[in-house]
């Protein structure tokens, strides 16, 4: 994930964001990247996108907090204490294991090694972290990644008297693990992955948890078995199992913890956490009452092994010489300015990108002078980073999107983006406008390349990284032909039941919905890492197979969010462009409102990070917000029609 930077400022919701992008700040899983063009933003991201929003504990009024009398009140067991009796008093079945418990009182550093205070987070009220062990794990020698104790869960819980009666667990980034929530010395909620469990449960009043979903490694060679086989086992925890034995342990030790259960429970995720929540309604709908799914990367298999393909369209068509920042951030800009226009005014990000169609190939000003089309000499440019007609034709295949062969039609007959994808494109590109650096990028995203090693089942195609005792990754990857991508694209999908279904595209939700459950989607439309088409072509499954789009409205909503990348910034390659976002905790109290009030969500209203002027309405889909009159950057300018 790269990208764009979120500062804590008092409250701090976070969900946890699936990947980064660019411009490595270092090459560990828990490293940030920044995001070219969301610089002054105010988003922030780190690996999981932990976010602070600076609104007071998403969907908790003033009052919300609850004070739970000391014997567990409401007929209730007798309350657990925060000490080392609940390693022996909490047994909720024989596959658990409390590993610790620490308690923390007001302002006290939260570490577990004795760092000093000044470079750790302090506690925001009392709070009480239990970690927890959910075996079997995974047998071997403790140098292979395959290798694992069991699921890590680390529990945090607020005093009785600061707890709003809510659950409110995070979701996990990239590749989820880490030896954080295992560790006796380190603790997972504190740090930017997977998420920043403390705040929750310390300045929101409710119980939060965190899970490192069954493995500590931080790429994906845990999912291969020393042999090169399928570990079935760990996918299974990763892309299933290890968020449902978050929410069963948790909601266990929450009402042994009070002496009584908590009235809600609520999922809030982003990237890996936007599909863990989708999980959770398609495989355990009742763990939750509410879902809060930000850029759910559903689809796994598909889109991530898509998001290799700008790496080999230039390695096949260019030889391997990259276009540089300078050119992906050119034609981005330009087609930004070509499909920006609101009443004759550029807003400087694209409203709606399937209506743009912007061709380099055709653009004069963009291709080099000399370049010869199909009707003559058409380039006019002198920039030092225009393009040739090779350049601006692999332009056109990131946009567009894998095909088997590497070819690309003409934007003005097919963009790329739709909800369906067409006949000879296997998924979608990243949008027009969209900063390209963490995909199109001279370095590879690596969560694709181990992704497509996996499919593969060739620990080599992979980088130096992915260890595995059939010899390391060599970045084998940069060889692979058109044909052979497409290969790994069929495979990913061949290999679905080993892989415990990490897709996450089953559309048949009767089951949430009988439950009387809610859940809440939202996608920027300039997502750097996730085409937002996915999560369209998901919605829209669930609209066919549930019967229309009332009953599906009846309990889950979609929000497109223009301009915003993966992560609550800035996602275009336009450094100027100011979109309007919503903030994690107005979606947290849209869902929290939707549950507990039944007030459904409606239109919401966007407001930029650094100039409060400009607003924008987020529409429910498949409304879009259209321009009547007034200021192009004015919510009430639009309506969603």
């Amino acid at each position: 994930m790269r990208h764009i930077s979120w500062l804590v400022s008092g409250v701090v919701v976070a969900p946890a964001v699936l990947f980064l992008t660019t411009q490595v700040a270092g090459c560990g899983g828990d490293d940030a990247f920044l995001v070219p063009g969301s610089t002054g933003d105010g988003g922030v991201s780190s690996l999981d996108g932990s976010l602070p929003d600076g609104t007071v504990g998403p969907g908790q009024d003033a009052g919300d907090a609850a004070t739970v009398p000391a014997d567990g009140g409401d007929g209730g067991t007798t309350p657990l204490s925060c000490d080392d009796s609940i390693i022996t008093n909490f047994k909720p079945d024989a596959n658990t294991t409390v590993l610790s418990v620490h308690a923390f009182a007001k302002g006290d550093a939260l570490t577990l090694s004795g760092a000093d205070a000044g470079t750790v987070p302090v506690a925001p009220n009392d709070l009480c972290v239990v970690k927890l062990n959910v075996g079997p794990g995974n047998p071997g020698a403790a140098t292979d990644p395959s290798t694992s104790p069991g699921i890590g869960i680390e529990v945090w819980l607020p005093s009785a008297a600061n707890w709003n009666k809510r659950i409110h667990v995070v979701g996990g980034g990239g590749w989820q693990g880490g030896t954080a929530i295992e560790s006796p010395t380190a603790l997972g909620g504190v740090v930017s992955s997977p998420s920043l469990a403390y705040q929750v449960a310390g300045v929101e009043g409710a119980v939060s948890a965190v899970t490192d979903t069954g493995h500590q490694a931080t790429n994906g060679d845990f999912a291969m078995l020393p042999d090169g086989g399928v570990n079935t086992t760990l996918w299974t925890d990763f892309a299933q199992r290890g968020i449902h034995e978050m929410a069963v342990e948790t909601k266990a030790l929450t009402a042994a913890y009070y002496g009584t259960p908590a009235t809600h429970a609520y999922w809030d995720g982003f990237s890996t956490g936007g599909r863990q929540g989708t999980e959770e309604a398609e495989t355990n709908p009742t763990d939750f009452d509410g879902i809060l799914a930000g850029a759910p990367v559903i689809n796994w298999s598909r889109f991530i092994t898509v998001e290799l393909y700008p790496q080999i369209v230039q390695q096949r068509d260019l030889g391997g010489t990259y276009l540089t920042q300078a050119q992906l951030d050119l034609a981005s800009n330009d087609a930004i300015a070509a499909c920006d226009l609101v009443n004759g005014q550029h807003l400087g990000y694209i409203l709606d990108p399937s209506t743009c169609k912007y061709d380099p190939t055709t653009d004069a000003t963009l291709l080099c002078v000399g370049v010869i089309g199909s009707g003559g000499t058409i380039g006019t440019s002198i920039n030092a980073s225009c393009f040739s007609l090779v350049q601006a034709t692999a332009m056109n295949k990131i946009w567009y999107g894998e095909t088997p062969d590497g070819t690309v039609p003409s934007p003005a007959t097919d963009n790329g983006f739709a909800i369906t994808p067409a006949t000879n494109q296997l998924w979608f590109g990243l949008t027009r406008g969209a900063e390209l650096g963490a995909l199109a990028g001279a370095t590879e995203f690596t969560i694709a390349s181990d992704q497509v090693a996996l499919e593969l089942q060739s620990s080599l195609i992979a980088d130096p990284a992915f260890v595995n005792a059939t010899g390391n990754g060599t970045s084998a990857w940069k060889n692979l032909t058109y044909a052979q991508l497409a290969t790994a694209y069929a495979d990913g999908i061949t290999l679905q039941p080993q892989f415990a279904n990490i897709n996450t595209d089953n559309p048949d939700l009767s089951a949430f919905n009988n439950a009387g459950r809610k859940m809440i989607a939202y996608h920027g439309l300039a997502d750097v890492l996730v085409p937002p088409e996915g999560t369209l072509n998901f919605y829209n499954r669930v609209i066919t197979q549930m019967g229309g789009l009332s009953t599906v409205q009846s309990f889950y909503r979609l929000y497109l969010v223009p301009g915003m990348t993966h992560g609550f910034g800035n996602g275009t390659s336009n450094p100027t462009a100011d979109p309007p976002l919503p903030t994690i905790g107005q979606l947290y109290s849209t869902l929290t409102a939707w549950v507990e009030n039944g007030t459904v969500p409606d239109t919401l209203t966007a407001t930029s990070v650094t100039n409060t002027a400009h607003t924008h309405p987020l529409c429910v889909y498949p409304l879009k917000a259209t321009y009547g009159s007034g200021d192009i950057n004015t919510a009430a300018s639009y309506t969603c029609q």
